[in-house]
This record gives C-alpha cells, structure tokens and sequence, in this order.
C-alpha cells in the first residue's frame, strides 16, 4: 500500500502555485505538508483527495490513478478541512453517525470518539451550540470512527487546547502504528515520530504559460 505524488502542478487562476512536486507515503508514514499562506498546503489537500484535479502530474495508489478509480479512492480517505463538517441543527452524536454512515465507518466506535475527544456531555447537543474548540474536536471525533487508511488533515489543531492535541496526537499515532498514512498541513508543531517534510515553499509560484 503505498501514495504517491508525481510531478504535480496546480494552476490557480492564471498562476502555478506549485509545480514539479513529489512524494511518496508507506503504511505508517506521515508527511507534514509546511508553508505559508497560499503555498498550496490545502490544494494539495483536495487535489490528494481527488476533490480537485492536478493541472500536471499524476496521484497514485498502489500504482493506479486515483481519477481512475475514484469511487473507490473516497473509501479509502478520511479529509477533515478548514470548516467543520457538521450540520448545525443535528447533535454531536447525529452528526458523527451520519458521516460514519456515509463513509462506511465504524458506528460501533460512537462512544470511543465521544470520549476520546471529551464530547460524552455534549452528545446530545446541537452543533449549533457549540464553541469553535468543541466543534473542531466534534469534526475530529470522526476519524476514531474511521476505517480509511489514507488520513488528510488540513490544520486539525485550530481552536484545539494542549490536552485536545494530546488526545488527537495519540490518535494519529495509534493510526500509524496500525499501518494507516497521514497527510497534514499545518503551521503549528506536529508530534509524530520519522515524520517527512514536504515545504511547499520551495516550489514557488511563478506565471503560468498559455
């Protein structure tokens, strides 16, 4: 099982954002994606996720094109993004069961991800009365429900306390000892042990060439 990125470009509007861009993750792996502002973090984020195609390159897993399997792709990732995925009039609890239904989680796991992310008193409330550190950890309660190996996360520690990104450091590392992969983008201190760096700074926007 191994993901992969060849020669990727992104075009965003009339400007590459990146270009000539490669990686490679192995079950087990975790690479931090770093760089400022508009660097392209989060668009490779999507582009891994298959939500957006690469204006040049290829994404792979285990060889094949992710675009050409891409039903199949979604089952294997779990993307949490800037917003928190929850709808507001629903509970805690509604909302973890229905995206775990709708990615083919484990249901079962509810009351692990509750506690976990310290949410057992706040199960049955609406999201639209939680705080934004509640509704961070409420949307990152789902990937203890998760069964995709490929875990993208686009700065997963915003809003968060130190014990929430405690909790959430042991829970990436839990998945990674278990074989599973991680992509992060972040700007702050990622804990996790043989990590890679991918700077996207290093690829530099330059004008775009019709």
């Amino acid at each position: 099982m191994t993901f992969s990125g060849e020669n990727l470009a992104c075009l965003r509007g009339e400007r590459i954002v990146f270009q000539n861009l490669g990686f490679e993750l192995r079950p087990g792996g975790m690479l931090l994606l770093l760089g400022a502002n508009g660097s392209g973090k989060s668009t490779l984020l999507r582009l891994c996720a298959g939500f957006l195609r690469p204006f040049a390159g290829r994404l792979l897993y285990d060889g094949a094109d992710i675009f050409s399997q891409r039903a199949e792709h979604r089952s294997r990732i779990c993307y949490t993004g800037h917003l928190d995925a929850l709808k507001a009039v629903m509970s805690v609890s509604e909302n973890l069961l229905f995206w775990t239904r709708l990615s083919g989680g484990d249901a079962q796991r509810l009351d692990e991800a509750l506690d976990l992310f310290d949410l057992g008193g706040l199960a049955d409330m609406p999201a639209r009365f939680l705080s934004a550190g509640q509704r961070r950890r409420a949307n990152l309660a789902r990937l203890a429900m998760s069964r995709a190996p490929l875990w993208l996360l686009d700065e997963p520690t915003t809003a968060l306390d130190k014990a929430s990104c405690a909790r959430l450091f042991g829970l990436m590392a839990a998945h990674r000892h278990a074989g599973g992969m991680i992509m992060v983008a972040t700007h702050q201190e990622i804990e996790g042990a043989d990590s890679a760096v991918l700077p996207l700074d290093d690829f530099s926007p330059v004008e775009a060439v019709f």
